[in-house]
Formats: structure tokens, sequence, C-alpha cells
């Protein structure tokens, strides 16, 4: 199969000075991957840097998705004994790898991955990673509802974390899946998810037709939320959704219709014109 579409972004937000967070993308191998840092200035990048970078690493010579997590984890204790970034240093991830028609996705921390699905009522979403939190820790043992999570004052706690001094070994958890036609797979720091609820979301992902439109549209609905954190996301889309040969022009193009097809009919036919009037005034 040919290489994924996807887009991806990241921003520092609108209250912080640096950016922790980081990216990787790469569709020639199938993998993508989210890490958000902390630690402040001159160590949590250093962190999700080494997160990247070791990841990487580790997956263009095949070793498993969830091992290469489990050696950043070790990469980042490594670093900091040689004196690289800071003590206490650590970052989250997730991680996308697909292959043909499947997909596998690992995560540590409280970095996401939701599933978008198109169908003819809009579309759906679902959290496919289960945060290593606090709060989520308190919902699975039934001390707070659902409903409770997002104003509970250690909202952003997390219970691990890639480099943590305190933890040997890190749980990796994982998922697997089947792509569909019409899906797409997002990754995203809690810069996001916390700005942005799940109708957000999808009404977002609803009104896209690219992932680089939702890429962009989604950002910056962060950022009017407030943009109190760093911001970074990555949209994948499905290998069996179809990509026709104008789609990567009208994904640069102003929507018209909400139709590709009928946006690049319209646009040529405006070319056309335009070629011909300049044709006759300057022919």
């Amino acid at each position: 199969m040919p290489p994924l579409n996807y887009s991806a972004a990241t921003d520092k937000g609108m209250c912080r000075d640096n950016n922790e967070d980081t990216y990787f993308a790469s569709p020639d191998i199938g993998v993508w991957l989210v890490a958000d840092g902390m630690g402040g200035h001159e160590a949590g990048e250093v962190a999700s840097a080494i997160v990247r970078d070791s990841i990487k690493q580790q997956v263009a010579i095949n070793v498993p998705l969830t091992t290469s997590v489990e050696f950043a984890h070790s990469a980042i204790l490594d670093a900091v004994k040689q004196g690289i970034g800071a003590p206490g240093m650590g970052s989250t991830v997730v991680a996308l790898k697909s292959r043909n028609t499947e997909y596998e996705i690992v995560w540590v921390g409280d970095s996401r991955a939701y599933l978008w699905t198109f169908h003819d009522e809009g579309g759906s979403l679902e959290q496919l990673t289960l945060d290593h939190s606090y709060v989520q820790m308190l919902v699975d043992t039934g001390a707070i509802s659902q409903t409770e999570v997002e104003n509970h004052p250690d909202k952003n706690v997390i219970t691990q974390c890639l480099g943590s001094l305190e933890l040997r070994q890190v749980r990796v958890d994982q998922v697997h899946g089947t792509w569909e036609k019409h899906q797409w797979v997002l990754l995203c720091s809690d810069g996001l998810s916390d700005e942005l609820d799940d109708e957000s979301l999808a009404r977002v992902l609803c009104e896209s037709r690219s992932p680089k439109e939702a890429v962009s549209k989604l950002l910056q609905a962060a950022l009017d939320n407030g943009g109190n954190d760093n911001v970074t996301l990555q949209i994948i889309e499905s290998p069996l959704s179809k990509r026709y040969f104008y789609t990567s022009i009208t994904d640069w193009l102003p929507e018209l219709t909400g139709q590709s097809g009928i946006d690049f009919t319209l646009y040529s036919l405006a070319l056309a014109s335009f070629g011909l009037l300049c044709f006759w005034i300057f022919g």
C-alpha cells in the first residue's frame, strides 16, 4: 500500500514560553507519535526529544513498538545520569504503527489517540486510549464519575511517564485495530484534549474534508479556547480511503461546496475561463 496520508502540527500555546511537545511522522515505515515532555525549560523538551529519537531509531530496525517505548524510558534515565537535561524530567507518549490494513497504538501517560469514523449521519468519535492518570484511577475504582473528571483539581496528575525515577519499568498499554474506509486516527497531547471536549472534537472533525484542514482547525480551536498548554496533534488517514488525483490540490484550496470533486471542477472551469480571457485580451 502507498504511504498513508497525514497532517501534523505543534504550537507552544498562549501561556507557555517554550514548547515541550514534539512529534514524529514517518509514513514510509508507518509510524507516528506525539510526546509531551515535562520538567520545565531545558528539561521537558529534552525528554520528549529523547523519546522521539529513541523510538525512531528502534522502529527503523524493526524493534516492536512496545519495546521501543520501553527503551525510550531507559534512554531518558541514562541521559540524566550523563548530565543531559535535568533530573526528574519525563515525557508521555502515544504512538501509532500501521501495517497494511492493521494498526497498533501504544501509550504511556495522558497523551491520547482517538478514532474518527465518517458515516451518513456525520461521524463517530471513539477514544482508543485510557489515561494513565489519577482521575482515571478514581473513575476505574468508582470513587468519582466520568462527569466529575473535567473539574477535578487533580485532573492533570499522571500516574506514570517515561523517565520517571520511581519506575524501573513502565507499563506500556496497547490496542490493536483494523482500518476501515473513511477513518482517521487522531494523536494528541493533553494541550488539545484539555481545551476541547469530545463534542467539540467531533464537530471540527465532521466539518473537515481532509487531515490537513482538520489539524489546522483543531489547533486554532485549542488556542482560541485558551491554549493553556503546548498543543501537538497528528491525524492519519486510513489506507483504505480513496485518494483521487485532485485531492492533494483541493486540500490546499478554500472549500466551496464541501465536495472535493465538484470544487476541483469549479476551480478548473474558473482557471480555464481566466486563461481564455487572457488569450482574448492579449492574444
